[in-house]
């Protein structure tokens, strides 16, 4: 099999520490795949089950201990402040303005920044994208990339086997074209295309049952990159060290904060998910259900 990623060009611009650590957190250091190997099974079993999600009871209860604790807010955007592919609407951008004033907020997603960005009309926040493999920054109103990650794709080797997979699964008919090249590097195999329609997107698998059929063997043909049942009708592929954990926990120790002190607030955290490795690797979490309820689920951060 040849190498899907062989990376090119890495920029990064450090940015300053702006958050304070209390404490310096045993696995603030690993990446998840050495936090997988050097954890106690009992550890890995607790997060695999969700033993950092928050739910009501929860923040209810500890209201004041997580405001004085959380210092870093990280948010998914579709399925959690939006609707799939939809403009932000004004309920969330109303409760990000509230709660920039209190914490340092950032954008952790799966799509291109420039997409999310436009996505979320413009709004003045930090970006992550492609699962940590570009960050950008908004100044004057403008989108500024500090880090691109640039990977040589071996576009014959993903057309011929997502070209099986589509004549096995009969998913042959699709809209525009068959894969999504992003400039990253990172590829994002459409099952109705890149051109589909949205009214076609949101029901074509909301559930995420029919990618699920498909997934394991999705997983075995691409076994050496990770692979996401992302958005709501394809697949994002991507090199081994991009995950929206690694993500999270390179963006908070590039601003001096601890794992104690990330919350992250995501729609899509089952197995395969592109949230998924936040539950995996126990950084707390908020799952939202339905986008339209998260100014409710964290009010208990305003209080």
């Amino acid at each position: 099999m040849k190498k899907f990623f062989s990376i090119l060009i890495v920029v990064a611009v450090a940015a300053m520490s702006v958050g304070c650590c209390e404490k310096k957190s045993d696995s603030q250091e690993l990446s998840f795949t050495q936090l997988m190997e050097q954890s106690t099974p009992e550890q890995v079993e607790a997060w695999y089950n969700g033993g950092s999600r928050l739910d009501e009871e929860y923040t209810k209860a500890h209201a004041e201990e997580l405001r004085k604790q959380k210092k870093l807010l990280v948010f998914d955007l579709d399925g959690t402040l939006s609707n799939h592919r939809c403009p932000m609407p004004e309920e969330s951008r109303a409760l990000l303005d509230a709660l920039g004033k209190k914490y340092h907020l950032v954008m952790c997603g799966a799509g291109n920044v420039a997409r999310v960005f436009n996505q979320m009309g413009k709004y003045p926040i930090d970006l992550v994208g492609n699962y940590g493999m570009m960050h950008a920054k908004v100044e004057n109103g403008e989108l500024v990339i500090t880090k691109k990650v640039v990977a040589d794709i071996d576009k014959e080797f993903f057309l011929r086997e997502t070209t099986r997979l589509r004549e096995k699964y009969g998913y042959t008919k699709y809209a525009g074209e068959p894969i999504e090249w992003h400039p990253s590097g990172m590829v994002t195999f459409a099952l109705l295309g890149t051109e589909a329609t949205k009214e076609d997107k949101l029901v074509f698998d909301p559930d995420r049952a029919k990618r699920r059929v498909m997934y394991p063997e999705v997983l075995e043909i691409f076994k050496d990159y990770t692979v996401f049942i992302g958005g709501s009708t394809s697949f994002d592929i991507v090199a081994k060290q991009y995950n929206k954990y690694d993500a999270t926990m390179e963006y908070a120790k590039m601003h001096g904060y601890t794992k104690e002190q990330v919350l992250f607030m995501g729609d899509d955290m089952g197995d395969g998910g592109g949230d998924s490795h936040i539950r995996l690797g126990g950084i707390d979490y908020i799952h939202v259900l339905d986008y339209t309820k998260i100014p409710e689920m964290l009010a208990f951060l305003l209080e």
